[in-house]
């Protein structure tokens, strides 16, 4: 039974719950104030009871001083008996009146007894037989005699059943008052609560956009306090959370979809010169052998070019995967002096392109990987050289900055079209889609040379020149950042491509 009830207050609404709650506290602050105030209320009029005792037997010691007998001014209900106590045992005198004696008056005796012993007043509370409780007092009204009133307590216990009554009903009426407006109000405050449980359920629908811009305005409309307003705030901070985190999940996927779809095509085209290949060097080995060095050439030159795709591939993954155990290889180097370095080998590729290098005599010390920052150098500048007229004069400037250093390889060739820039960046593309692989790469170049960047913590763009040139500029920190980084083992780099 015990269980069932618990299973059922679990069931209830959180504010019926609440309601019932404080219900029950407040049950327990009334049963406390009302027992404090009956308490209080019986020894006030006890207290009262023993004063008008007292008073009324100081002006009936004084009938007893001067007549001998109890006489004057007596109260309904109330009993009197006077004691002879010079023979140290209380006796009893006759009453004038025989009302003035219970028919039980032994506990009236007892008081007597009482006072002879101590000396002093008593008051007392006994049960006299058929008539009820009665408050007693003793007290010797003169030497030798002992007067002791008794006073009922009815009105007290009438009083005090009165004042009960008043507080149940009226403590009954405010409980019953407090949880059924207490529970209006508390589900009115809970109203926003229920449209969080709402937007929730619509998070299934997948529809958080709306769910987050319906949920302020319905909250806004209908209160709740601070703490449901700070709820809200922070439940449309965590739906706009999960929403941007899904949009850039769905992203993140779709670019992946794109990235497989075109590697797989990127794969095919030298897999199927492999097989190709393969089949004409058994044919030639068969029936042509002064054709088999060609084929074989061919076909090894056809396999340098997948592993050169695939490594770059596997360079992309290992920096996408932020690899902490295979960091860059850092160390002291001059920028300006590298720099120099690939220019002077792009000038021995190629001799009859014009290259201008523009650089400080001062060296430009950063702490960077050497061979990777080389193979971006040279990324950029074999760009210039392969999608650019025969002739067309290349620069490559190094550039200092607070905290920072620039190199920028500049072309006067016919750029990069508006509607390519913004994906020039990304892995596989091209901005000449006619060109072929064989002299166009695989559109991997630009998206190594990013990623490298970005591990050392800088940034590469693309932007025109002051003189109508077509700059790609990256931007290395004094101090790099923790970035993902790979180790690389391969004595050196692959040759760039775009």
């Amino acid at each position: 039974m015990r269980g069932r009830l618990r299973r059922s207050f679990r069931d209830m609404r959180l504010g019926t719950r609440l309601a019932l709650g404080i219900g029950a506290l407040a049950l327990v602050v009334f049963a406390v104030v009302g027992t404090a105030l009956t308490t209080y209320m019986r020894d006030y009029l006890s207290a009262q009871l023993d004063d008008q005792l007292g008073l009324a037997q100081v002006a009936q010691s004084k009938s007893i001083a001067q007549h001998g007998t109890l006489q004057g001014k007596k109260y309904y209900h109330w009993y009197y008996a006077v004691y002879d106590v010079s023979q140290g045992t209380p006796v009893l005198r006759t009453p004038e009146e025989r009302g003035d004696l219970p028919s039980d008056i032994a506990p009236l005796t007892s008081v007597a007894r009482a006072q002879l012993a101590a000396g002093t007043e008593v008051l007392r509370t006994a049960d006299l037989t058929g008539k009820g409780e009665y408050r007693l007092r003793g007290c010797e009204v003169e030497p030798g005699v002992v007067l002791v009133s008794g006073a009922p307590t009815d009105s007290i216990d009438d009083t005090v059943r009165q004042l009960v009554t008043v507080q149940v009903v009226a403590f009954g009426l405010a409980l019953l008052a407090l949880v059924v407006f207490g529970r209006r109000l508390l589900r009115h405050g809970l109203e926003p609560l229920s449209d969080m449980a709402h937007t929730a359920h619509g998070i299934a629908s997948h529809d958080l956009t709306q769910a987050a811009a319906r949920l302020p305005l319905r909250a806004a409309r209908r209160g709740g306090g601070p703490e449901v307003e700070e709820l809200r705030t922070a439940f449309n901070t965590m739906l706009e959370h999960i929403d941007r985190s899904l949009a850039v999940r769905a992203e993140a996927e779709q670019r992946l979809r794109r990235f497989v779809a075109d590697a797989s095509h990127e794969l095919r085209t030298p897999l199927m010169s492999v097989r190709g290949y393969a089949d004409l060097f058994q044919y030639a080995a068969a029936n042509a052998p002064a054709e088999r060095d060609r084929h074989l050439a061919r076909l090894r030159a056809e396999a340098a070019r997948m592993g050169v795709l695939l490594d770059d591939l596997l360079l992309l993954a290992r920096l996408d995967a932020a690899e902490v155990e295979a960091p860059l290889r850092l160390e002291e180097t001059d920028l300006t002096e590298l720099v120099r370095e690939a220019a002077d080998a792009f000038r021995a590729a190629h001799a009859g392109r014009p290259l201008t290098v523009t650089a400080g005599r001062d060296p430009v010390p950063l702490r960077l990987d050497p061979v990777r920052v080389r193979q971006v150098v040279d990324n950029l500048l074999t760009n210039a050289a392969v999608h650019t007229p025969a002739g067309t004069p290349v620069s490559v400037t190094v550039g200092t900055a607070p905290g920072t250093a620039t190199v920028s390889v500049a072309d006067h060739g016919p750029g990069v079209p508006a509607a390519d820039r913004a994906r020039v960046f990304d892995r596989f593309y091209r901005v000449d889609k006619a060109r072929s692989r064989d002299h166009g790469g695989s559109g991997l170049g630009l998206s190594v040379a990013r990623a490298l960047v970005e591990a050392h913590g800088g940034t590469i763009e693309l932007a025109d020149g002051p003189d109508g040139t077509t700059a790609f500029t990256l931007t290395l920190p004094a101090r790099p950042g923790p970035g993902p980084g790979l180790t690389d083992p391969a004595p050196a780099p692959p040759p760039p491509r775009r």
